[in-house]
């Protein structure tokens, strides 16, 4: 049972409907109240929540301020890519249309500080006002001037005004070299696996009981939790696994409490899911569709990974292959796979002792970015010039964690990699090109 919030500045019903819509927050949510203190309060002027992807930041902010009607501005950094966008937005909550027509066509900040506090001469607050700034790690690339002015705002426009910047990295990485004023900081930690567990019950099917369900989502977590915390990720998951599990239950073949039954149908069917953890290269009704399609078939189960090359552009596929073939070869064998005039070498002459073992059981090992490019330019069937395309789609890969970089950021000059897939997702990647893989690996010799 969640412990009931309290707070004297605020109806007891509404601080109800808070708790019943925020499980396992309400620690954090109580300390926001206490922070922000009773409407008609001074706040203080900036707060800084930050904490890891799906934590409940945006959630908590947007109950709070819509359940106890209190007046904010909610800005994405993302969406407002200039700060014409960001200033007009928060006119906009606040005072309307007129007031964000009143901006010139490039405001600056002293601009918008003018209007707003024309504004507020004209309809003063009679609430503390809010703007609460999504994704603000951004805010880093605006203007130097923007940051510092936020965080002091409300003694820059004389109003009740407080500014809560929602982040994932912590404000040591936020300071301004020359100093700013210091916000308030305020951590969220991650669901632990019994939140994860309370939270995802709750979405349970109406035609199953809550225990049925229950055991479920502990099932799920045992295989997904060691490798994926994110809440929206699992409970993507849960939606597009659940039919599966049901399956011998609505053929009749087991009851609700034969979990271990359950169990053993659902087991492979999460496994194949695990291999595309925060890829989502495919929809729910994709998924469904492929898992029909497998089980007519005969023959050994592809896994979703089979699946991957149709999301994959045809140039990336090269530099996956060569990427991989980096990760698991010696780097002097380059020569005798890549090179039509490399004489007769044997495999026993340059075997040395530390490549007695498989280079496939020690995993992959980091190659530079000239050492990729040179496998790619050999391997793919055309002649390819070294655009600003082959480089962006190697960064493309890295950011769908195909490929893994292993260098600093500031080492620019020979960045380098290690290719994160695996043998069977490769392998499946190379017969979409005709490209037969194993011909070129040193271990398969």
């Amino acid at each position: 049972m969640a412990a009931l919030l309290q707070h004297p500045g605020y109806e007891e019903e509404k601080l109800q409907r808070v708790t019943d819509q925020l499980p396992c927050r309400e620690v954090q949510a109580g300390t926001l109240l206490s922070l922000m203190g009773q409407p008609q309060q001074y706040s203080y002027p900036s707060i800084f929540i930050y904490g890891h992807r799906a934590a409940g930041k945006s959630h908590v902010m947007n109950v709070l301020l819509k359940e106890l009607e209190l007046p904010h501005a909610t800005v994405s950094c993302v969406e407002c890519v200039s700060v014409v966008l960001l200033f007009e937005q928060v006119l906009l909550s606040f005072f309307g249309c007129d007031a964000a027509s009143q901006l010139p066509r490039s405001p600056s900040l002293s601009d918008f500080i003018r209007i707003y506090r024309q504004q507020c001469s004209q309809s003063p607050a009679k609430q503390t006002r809010y703007i609460v700034m999504e994704k603000a790690e951004l805010l880093r690339d605006t203007d130097a001037n923007l940051l510092p002015a936020l965080l002091r705002l409300q003694e820059l426009v004389e109003d009740n005004v407080t500014v809560i910047l929602l982040s994932e990295i912590v404000w040591d990485k936020f300071r301004p070299n020359t100093g700013c004023f210091e916000p308030l900081l305020l951590h969220f930690p991650d669901y632990s696996k019994g939140e994860l567990q309370q939270i995802l019950s709750q979405d349970r099917h109406p035609s199953y009981s809550s225990e049925f369900y229950s055991s479920y989502i502990n099932i799920l977590l045992g295989v997904f939790y060691s490798v994926c915390r994110d809440l929206r990720e699992l409970r993507h998951l849960a939606a597009l696994n659940f039919s599966k599990f049901c399956e011998p239950l609505a053929e009749g073949k087991v009851k609700e409490s034969d979990t271990h039954k359950l169990w053993r149908n659902i087991e492979p069917h999460l496994k194949k899911a695990m291999q595309t953890v925060y890829l989502r290269e495919v929809s729910s009704l994709q998924w469904e569709q492929m898992q029909q399609m497998e089980e007519k078939e005969t023959g050994a189960l592809r896994g979703l990974s089979a699946h991957t090359h149709v999301e994959l552009p045809y140039y990336s596929k090269f530099l996956l292959i060569a990427a991989y073939l980096a990760s698991y070869n010696p780097a002097r064998t380059d020569k005798r796979f890549f090179l039509k005039h490399h004489g007769k070498i044997r495999k026993t002459n340059f075997l040395k002792k530390n490549e007695k073992t498989s280079n496939h059981l020690l995993g992959p090992k980091p190659f530079p970015l000239d050492r990729l490019l040179a496998i790619f330019y050999s391997v793919v069937d055309s002649r390819v010039a070294p655009t600003a395309s082959i480089f962006s789609q190697i960064s493309s890969l890295v950011t769908l964690q195909l490929l893994s970089q292993v260098s600093h950021d500031d080492q620019l000059d020979a960045p380098k990699y290690k290719c994160a897939v695996s043998m069977n997702f490769i392998c499946a990647i190379s017969r979409t090109v005709n490209f037969d893989i194993v011909k070129y690996l040193y271990d398969f010799l």
